[in-house]
């Protein structure tokens, strides 16, 4: 609904689902939904994956400074994300060290800020840098859970660590891994901080977010349009975790 005017907020007029429907046919705001589905569909698998694997390095493999390597990772977790940006920007610039450190090994240096795809990639290698130490956090609380005398009955049973993990670490990590999952869905269907502050959602868009794109919009004093970008992302964060719930869930 619209206000007809300010000093009489009441006097509205309601335009049903007519803001919903302009905003899901603005190309603009297409282009930030698929932005944003591409940083989950990256950053998730890649968050946990690593996070699972530092988490199995810390519950047995690593015999010595487990804490030390423990607080290294999750360091990232808890650093200032605008003074890691600003230190990002300077790292992955045209005549940054990585592109210095690429060239001396003979490697083409991309242009990670300035290429639509490089700058993708280096918005996701931000958010993955950010998030492994909480996923490998309580990755770790689950498998320090787990009873020691299955894997001893496995091991006596002739199970190899592969099968070990496959067969009772993966079912019995099912809760904590419906909660990882759901948490690092939604924070990076809200994803924020990497694009704006890298990127400010360029070049040509590639990098802007649904969140960027709700904040520019109100920034821009479309309000209603925030508005309505808003709601959407909250409703396909609540069916994303619903479905997610379902699929995940522990079964008994």
């Amino acid at each position: 609904m619209t206000a007809r005017d300010i000093r009489d907020p009441l006097n509205v007029n309601f335009t049903g689902f007519e803001g919903f429907v302009k905003i899901l046919g603005n190309s603009a705001f297409q282009q930030a939904f698929l932005n944003t589905l591409l940083f989950v569909v990256l950053c998730v698998p890649l968050s946990m994956g690593l996070g699972f694997a530092l988490a199995l390095l810390l519950n047995k493999g690593i015999r010595r400074l487990k804490t030390f390597f423990r607080a290294a990772v999750y360091v990232p977790v808890i650093t200032n994300i605008v003074a890691v940006a600003v230190i990002w920007q300077y790292a992955f610039s045209i005549t940054g060290p990585v592109n210095t450190t690429l060239t001396d090994l003979g490697i083409p240096a991309p242009n990670w800020l300035g290429e639509p795809e490089w700058a993708v990639t280096t918005v996701v290698l931000l958010g993955v840098w950010r998030t492994t130490g909480t996923c490998m956090i309580l990755f770790l609380a689950g498998l320090q859970a787990i009873p020691e005398e299955i894997y001893e009955a496995a091991a006596t049973d002739g199970a190899g660590a592969w099968r070990r993990i496959w067969s009772i670490t993966l079912p019995l990590l099912r809760p904590t891994t419906l909660l990882v999952t759901v948490l690092m869905t939604v924070m990076f269907l809200n994803i924020f901080e990497e694009p704006y502050l890298l990127t400010k959602g360029g070049p040509l868009n590639s990098t802007k977010s649904m969140a960027l794109w709700v904040y520019e919009q109100f920034g821009f004093g479309n309000v209603s349009a925030s508005m309505v970008g808003s709601v959407l992302l909250l409703l396909l964060v609540g069916i994303v975790a619903i479905v997610q719930f379902r699929l995940l869930r522990p079964k008994h």
